[in-house]
């Protein structure tokens, strides 16, 4: 039934047509106006029934946007995530037929109305997955995820870390609803490993390393004791603040949970557990998508979504090569200038990783301090950003602790969106489970990188352009996003926040050598056959980074294959298009104007990116006129 409304629409835009045919000889103006007007109904009738379709397949998405019913289709607020393999595939199936009405619909409207219909299709096929490949799930970020159960994403994590950071309780239906979403909880576990198990027997199974980290996440939420679980502490923690409910109430609810988590959820979790503890001995040995049925294929196919180019891997290898070869070179001016002389570059960063002035105690003191000055960075930032940019999100941003349960194995940093309404602040997350990870001259950087203007600033804008439809708010382009994340630390070293900082600027060159390993690595796992151990070696040995980070890293990439080749081919393309309009305009070009234009027509392909820059810089050399 869902997807004969798109039919209809598609039918209906068709059937509008042809009645418009017979006015065109007396009033053209007027027949082409009805029919844009037409075209774009339809259009916009496929973008939000294949919208709710998506939330409706993801409710706990829709509640951490915030989303209405309306938008939704439907209520969700007590609804869970059910990834079994049937459901995986109806949702690919409404996506691809998306994709197809809207590519059926003609497209002569307005420029906006134009965009929107190629961005919207686009973004449709990314939520429609790789062709012939139904292993996997589908994630909201990352499109096709090819394994629902690894160690840094997927379901087990983040169903979990949705109910804690985005289901707020404000009153006893919030309540409800939550205790509502716990006893489905178990069910949607058993629905992963469904999932899980189907993918095992067709032998697409993740590489071993991380299915054993994986148990340990499995492990961890699969404790009995309800008082210590994580979520029966957030509900506990939540409905405590309810004072205007009775206390009988309240411990009600308390009891509930408790027998939810003891008996079925962390149960649930344990099952979990064995599931992938009886797969273990078939985990992959090698590191790379390469070695899953039709890997290279899908790798392929990951190059070209998370990348958004049309580079070749030994392309985008060389690129890397080249990238650590001249930022090596820069580290090393700044090394020599300030006494470090002796060993390689990556002997000389590990070695600064250890000297205590540029660490914080491991402590509660100590990450106290640490958290203090990523605000006072982000507070640094604030007073200057209007240098570079005229036009201001209107959603705040918050620095918060990777939850303990899940740090050993996620990033060191992280960004999440605010909710559209702004119920909810965007999040930059730091890890804190090893101190020297987090040297103090990698995170004024990280915090460009991860706040303002970096991906808060991208995102929060993003989402307030109420004018785009609402998947063109929250688009995940990888690329652009954590291109323009990686461009931002850029900027912050053009206004000069590194001026009196040479150490600080050899984190922000550190940095950018690190999304320039990310092309090595990545390339050289997926499809070079390289190994785990000797990706790991060749990152630490040309970055000096923690061994903490480098294990975890590579390891996501082997989760993720090609999410980290967006950071550094995002960025030059960003820097490329700039240099292009600055060339072009002289001293007509103004940087404002260049970010609004990259900023506010929401994230998008790369390829729309280039359109969008050059047309505009043909519009504003056509607006002045010439001088000659």
């Amino acid at each position: 039934m869902r997807l004969s409304l798109i039919a209809c629409a598609v039918l209906s835009c068709t059937l509008l047509t042809h009645c418009t045919e017979a006015p065109v000889a007396n009033n053209p103006t007027a027949a082409v106006a009805e029919k844009v007007a037409e075209t774009q109904i339809n259009a916009e009738a496929v973008y939000q029934q294949a919208t709710a379709e998506l939330f409706q397949a993801r409710p706990l998405s829709a509640t951490a946007y915030s989303l209405s019913e309306q938008q939704v289709g439907k209520p969700f607020a007590n609804l869970m995530e059910f990834y079994h393999s049937s459901g995986e595939n109806t949702l690919r199936s409404q996506m691809q037929a998306a994709v197809t009405a809207l590519q059926t619909i003609p497209t002569d409207a307005t420029p906006q109305q134009i965009e929107n219909q190629q961005v919207m299709a686009n973004i449709f096929g990314f939520y429609a997955g790789a062709p012939g490949v139904t292993q996997g799930y589908i994630d909201m970020w990352m499109g096709h995820s090819p394994f629902i159960i690894n160690q840094i994403n997927g379901p087990v994590i983040d169903m979990a870390g949705a109910l804690v950071n985005s289901h707020a309780i404000k009153n006893a239906a919030d309540a409800n609803n939550y205790l509502t979403r716990l006893q489905q909880f178990a069910p949607a576990l058993k629905a992963v490993g469904d999932k899980f198990t189907t993918d095992v027997k067709s032998d697409w199974v993740p590489p071993r390393v991380l299915l054993e980290k994986a148990i340990k996440i499995l492990d961890s939420y699969g404790q009995a004791d309800a008082t210590t679980h994580p979520l029966y502490k957030d509900f506990a923690t939540k409905v405590a603040a309810l004072t205007d409910v009775p206390q009988t109430e309240r411990d009600a609810w308390l009891a509930q949970a408790n027998t939810l988590v003891s008996q079925q959820i962390a149960p649930a979790f344990m099952q979990l557990k064995q599931q992938v503890t009886d797969a273990l001995p078939h985990g992959k040995l090698d590191a790379g998508i390469w070695a899953q049925p039709g890997g290279d294929a899908f790798y392929a196919y990951s190059v070209k979504q998370l990348g958004d180019t049309d580079l070749t891997p030994d392309q985008i290898h060389q690129i890397g090569l080249d990238e650590v070869k001249r930022i090596t070179a820069d580290m090393d001016k700044i090394l020599k200038a300030n006494g470090y002389s002796e060993g390689s570059v990556g002997d000389r960063m590990a070695a600064l990783n250890e000297e205590p002035r540029f660490l914080y105690a491991d402590s509660d003191a100590g990450r106290a301090e640490l958290l203090a000055d990523l605000n006072g960075y982000i507070a640094e930032m604030d007073k200057r950003i209007g240098e570079q940019f005229a036009t201001r999100p209107p959603y705040s941003v918050e620095v918060r602790r990777i939850p303990v349960e899940i740090q050993d194995s996620a990033a060191g940093g992280q960004y999440t969106s605010p909710a559209i309404d702004g119920s909810k602040p965007g999040i930059y997350w730091i890890n804190l489970a090893d101190m020297k990870a987090n040297a103090k001259f990698d995170l004024k950087t990280l915090t460009y990188h991860e706040a303002n203007p970096g991906h808060h600033w991208q995102i929060a804008l993003n989402l307030a352009q109420e004018q785009l439809p609402l998947l063109r708010r929250i688009a995940p382009y990888n690329a652009y996003a954590e291109g323009w994340g990686l461009y931002a630390e850029q900027v912050g070293y053009e206004m000069g926040m590194y001026k009196t900082d040479p150490f600080g600027d050899l984190g922000r060159l550190k940095a950018e050598l690190f999304r320039s390993v990310r092309l090595v690595v990545d390339t050289g796992m997926h499809a070079k056959h390289w190994s785990r151990e000797q990706a790991i070696q060749y990152m630490a040995s040309t970055t000096g980074t923690a061994s903490s980070d480098v294990i975890s890293e590579i390891e996501r990439y082997m989760a993720w294959p090609g999410q980290a080749l967006g950071y550094k081919l995002g960025m030059l393309k960003i820097l490329e298009l700039r240099e292009f309009a600055r060339k072009e305009l002289g001293e007509q070009f103004d940087i404002k104007a260049f970010h609004d234009l990259v900023l506010l027509g929401g994230a998008v392909p790369m390829s729309v990116l280039d359109s969008k820059v050059k047309n505009w810089v043909s519009q504003q050399k056509s607006a002045v006129p010439s001088t000659k």
